[in-house]
């Protein structure tokens, strides 16, 4: 990078010269009717009029080029010894903290460390050995209405901290281009901020990420199919190369809320173009805490009885998450218990998601031991076993409780259910075991896989559990809490067995030595995950 800025500059200043140069030739060329020699350097001047005729446009474009790149460096000289003074000021603050009461007493008024002498020009010479800087960054792309039509802007926000998290220097800065993505946005504001940290002459810098996905790709845990994310990626790791220490931390999006406003402020400045009119009917708009991204307020989803409000894209997006997982949807503000109704949530569910949603409600009202499947597989209905025994009596003819014959309540099929398995006429469920002792071909399939996958099953609800991440302690959709490891039931928080609480390889964030997060900040909790 450092050699094509340099190789720009060149170019440039060629330009500036040549233009200069076919100017003072021009000038002294006589007119036309001038009978000059024929020789060859007179008839390659008559292709500079061509030249000429949009000099003072190219002229006026570089020269502003030019201005915009020595302010550039004016600012970032000026950052850089800004930050030079900060960290002699900290320097000189820690070592007065370590100066004796008795000793600061006495000679305290002779105690001087100006900040001219022996300072340095690199901010590094002022670091201390725990010295570690941060880099905040983001990427947004967003829809946004210019007058009556909707274009896609994208911008990004830098804020490169000191070790006590005081804003250093930040960048709010436009992208322009077609075909940006939210993760290529995400990169560049990366890569705009490594850059400006290589710039200020820091050395170690820990840089936090908010996207999941971004933070796997730039760890190397993940490959990009993308050519344009593979070679952004290839960029960040050249310039991690580049400093003493570089190391990430994925942190929630709140954490970096400064470097978000920085973004959503160069996208603001792109829509600045909107006709009086827009601007005067501009609705009201409202920020969601946990995009931080600004909608209308016809855009903002209300929870019943807790009020709390949220745009639907996060909405749908929790809500779909929840039904994933076999949970039943509640409002995703910490600690609050309210759940969400399904007539409310059709606002912004697809038709599927919101059959699933009521089928989830229906399995939550239902206990795990009293739940009945239709066990055939283009039906499945959820039933209870009294409902669908108080269905059988009022359809079926005779002793029905004994027998185990049940009717379907939607396909209307017969079936057992003792043995869970169509209707087995002219058979007893004894002589029905003994002639048929194998489970069915899907049961022995799925115990095949979960055995091969390591899947663990519920021994309360018999639902179905992976671990992707995190430690043993699984809490399962119907709260029933045991070790992933052997089985054994938690209770009051603790394990009943004597099984590690974790392996390290599933634990995804790292403790780096040189980390000075705050414990309640730290990733502690199990991210645990359902199939």
């Amino acid at each position: 990078m450092a050699a094509e800025t340099l190789e720009s500059d060149s170019e440039l200043a060629f330009h500036l010269q040549l233009l200069e140069a076919l100017t003072a030739s021009l000038a002294v060329q006589p007119s036309s009717s001038t009978q000059a020699p024929r020789n060859d350097a007179v008839r390659t001047i008559p292709t500079a009029p061509a030249v000429v005729s949009f000099k003072p446009e190219e002229v006026v474009r570089l020269e502003r080029e030019l201005n915009d790149r020595v302010q550039g460096e004016i600012e970032m000289r000026r950052a850089t010894e800004d930050l030079i003074r900060r960290l002699h000021d900290e320097k000189v603050a820690r070592e007065i903290m370590k100066i004796p009461d008795d000793e600061w007493e006495e000679s305290g008024a002779n105690f001087a460390k100006p900040f001219d002498e022996g300072s340095s020009s690199s901010p590094m010479s002022m670091e201390s050995e725990e010295s570690m800087f941060r880099l905040y960054f983001k990427g947004l792309v967003s829809e946004e209405q210019v007058g009556d039509q909707k274009l896609v802007l994208a911008g990004i926000g830098i804020a490169i901290c000191d070790p006590s998290d005081n804003l250093v220097f930040e960048v709010r800065k436009p992208l322009i281009g077609n075909g940006l993505s939210r993760n290529s946005a995400q990169l560049k504001a990366l890569i705009e901020g490594l850059t400006a940290a290589q710039s200020l002459g820091l050395k170690r810098i820990t840089f936090f990420c908010d996207n999941y996905p971004i933070f796997q790709f730039v760890n190397g845990k993940w490959s990009s199919k993308q050519r344009k994310i593979s070679n952004l990626v290839n960029q960040v790791s050249s310039l991690q190369s580049k400093f003493t220490q570089c190391n990430s931390r994925l942190v929630p999006r709140f954490k970096i809320k400064f470097a978000f406003q920085l973004a959503r402020d160069a996208i603001d400045s792109q829509s600045q173009t909107k006709p009086a009119e827009a601007t005067a009917s501009k609705t009201v708009k409202e920020t969601c805490v946990i995009c931080m991204e600004d909608s209308d307020v016809s855009q903002m989803f209300s929870v019943d009885g807790c009020v709390h409000r949220y745009c639907f894209s996060c909405m749908k997006q929790h809500v779909e998450v929840q039904l994933l997982h076999g949970i039943i949807p509640r409002c995703p503000h910490v600690g609050c218990k309210s759940d969400l109704s399904v007539d409310s949530c059709a606002k912004f569910l697809t038709p599927k998601h919101v059959d699933t949603m009521r089928q989830r409600i229906k399995e939550a009202s239902i206990p795990a031991t009293e739940r009945v499947y239709c066990p055939y597989p283009r039906c499945s209905l959820l039933m209870s076993k009294s409902e669908v025994l108080e269905h059988a009596k009022e359809t079926l003819m005779g002793a029905v409780e004994q027998s185990g014959l049940r009717r379907c309540m939607k396909c209307h099929y017969l079936f057992c259910i003792n043995c869970k398995v169509p209707w087995h006429r002219n058979s007893t469920c004894a002589d029905y075991k003994r002639l048929n002792p194998n489970p069915p071909e899907e049961d022995t399939k799925l115990k095949s896989l979960a055995s091969s996958k390591l899947w663990r099953q519920c021994v309360k609800c018999n639902h179905m559990i992976e671990l992707l991440e995190g430690c043993y302690h699984m809490v399962c959709r119907c709260n029933y809490e045991f070790c992933y490891n052997c089985g054994a039931e938690w209770k009051d928080k603790k394990p009943t067995c004597k099984c590690p609480l974790w392996n390290e390889e599933n634990i995804l964030h790292e403790d780096d030595e040189d980390d000075d997060f705050d414990e309640e900040e730290s990733d502690s909790e199990s991210d645990d995950e359902y199939l």
